[in-house]
């Protein structure tokens, strides 16, 4: 518990030591934020009736999966979690990734898109965007982006006020960056859930919990990395429906789920190939005792932020591995490798705070992905999103252990 006491205040340093302005703190914005956090993760983690919606949000999504096994199991077959046609010897060589926990994104983006057009998801979004006008003191986009980035992507949260990212301040844009790097989509939520399932209980609560508790912290160390040099007036912004029909809805997510589906094999393929060829240029590093990896070697940068966290030292190797898993590949196989540890190498209180560090979208292939539908939407901003966008990668991770820390402390 003391470490992560101590972790709240050194992560906020390390951004400040990062910021561009360092004369100008925003310490209202800060303790505020930090006040915010400590409240939603009393609330959420402590209080038994949140805890029983969280539980049931998790039976749901087990429902889900359950429904996608019997779509991927009648398309792929024994591939997609139907019967073998011939006996199997070695079962853990039979779960393709691709057929089985991958298709779920699809049921996910589809039915993201029916709630939206039934105006469930706008009607939270707008209830969490008038709370982080109240409790940070927030005015303009940022409220509405930073609070719909808890359930869309780093692209789509954007969208919703598009007509505004011309006029934001460059403070406020960094803040709906680093909400977009420091949290995960509703689309993807039931695929972490079904990888960490079987080690982590009520995986999907906590993730959910994870990518709400990370938007205020991202919001006050953005704040800090960029400080605020002026605000623009709270906006109008639309959330209708942008379907025709529920019909229409369901169709058009269905398209959009397979999309990031195909987005996201291409980007798993592209990186884990990327990271084999650094690897091998740095294994003629002439290093005594085993070869030079780039997740060994920023494992070991990373492993004293991890300790941070609340990570036993003897462990903060492997979690500082994870952590760098996550940023030069993507969370989505940092999780994979979370959920692959052996008993000994992470305990169970260890395993869940790094569920909550690794809950974001902070790494190079997002970061890319980013870029391109900012600058898409607002081309005359191309030179202040260009400058700000990777930093936003270390708002990020800094966002996400600093949830970990709140986790650390409460748990």
């Amino acid at each position: 518990m003391s470490q992560a006491l101590l972790g709240l205040p050194l992560i906020v340093l390390l951004a400040w030591l990062t910021s561009s302005n360092r004369r100008r703190f925003p310490l209202r914005l800060v303790i505020a934020g930090l006040l915010a956090q400590l409240l939603l993760a009393s609330l959420l983690l402590k209080v038994p009736a949140l805890q029983n919606a969280l539980m049931l949000i998790n039976q749901l999504v087990l429902m889900l999966e359950a429904a996608t096994q019997q779509g991927t199991a009648m398309v792929f077959g024994f591939l997609g979690g139907g019967p073998s046609p011939f006996q199997i010897t070695e079962p853990q060589q039979s779960f393709v990734l691709a057929f089985r926990a991958l298709p779920i994104v699809i049921v996910f983006a589809a039915l993201s898109a029916l709630l939206w057009h039934w105006r469930i998801i706008p009607l939270i979004i707008s209830v969490l965007a008038r709370l982080l006008q109240k409790s940070l003191g927030l005015s303009g986009a940022i409220s509405i982006g930073g609070a719909s980035s808890v359930f869309v992507g780093m692209v789509e949260s954007p969208l919703l006020i598009k007509p505004h990212l011309r006029t934001m301040s460059n403070s406020e844009l960094f803040m709906l960056m680093s909400c977009g790097m420091a949290t995960v989509a509703g689309t993807v939520l039931g695929l972490y859930a079904g990888i960490l399932g079987s080690t982590i209980p009520a995986a999907l609560s906590h993730i959910l919990v994870a990518s709400l508790i990370s938007a205020p912290a991202a919001i006050l160390l953005a704040a800090v990395m960029v400080p605020p040099d002026r605000t623009t007036p709270a906006p109008s912004v639309s959330l209708t429906s942008p379907y025709g029909g529920s019909m229409d809805a369901l169709v058009r997510g269905t398209g959009e789920g397979l999309r990031l589906l195909a987005n996201i094999i291409g980007m798993l393929i592209v990186f884990v190939a990327l990271v084999y060829l650094a690897d091998r240029a740095l294994s003629v590093v002439p290093v005594s005792g085993e070869p030079l990896t780039l997740v060994g070697v920023f494992g070991q940068i990373l492993a004293p932020l991890a300790w941070l966290t609340g990570i036993p030292w003897h462990e903060a190797r492997t979690a500082g591995e994870l952590l760098a898993t996550k940023v030069f590949i993507n969370e989505l196989v940092a999780l994979l490798d979370l959920a692959a540890l052996e008993p000994g190498d992470l305990s169970a209180r260890s395993r869940l705070i790094m569920t909550y560090a690794l809950c974001g979208f902070a790494n190079f292939g997002s970061l890319g992905i980013m870029i391109g539908g900012l600058t898409a939407m607002c081309p005359e901003r191309t030179a202040d999103i260009l400058r700000l966008a990777p930093r936003s990668i270390w708002s990020g991770l800094l966002a996400t252990c600093m949830t970990a820390c709140f986790v650390a402390l409460i748990l």
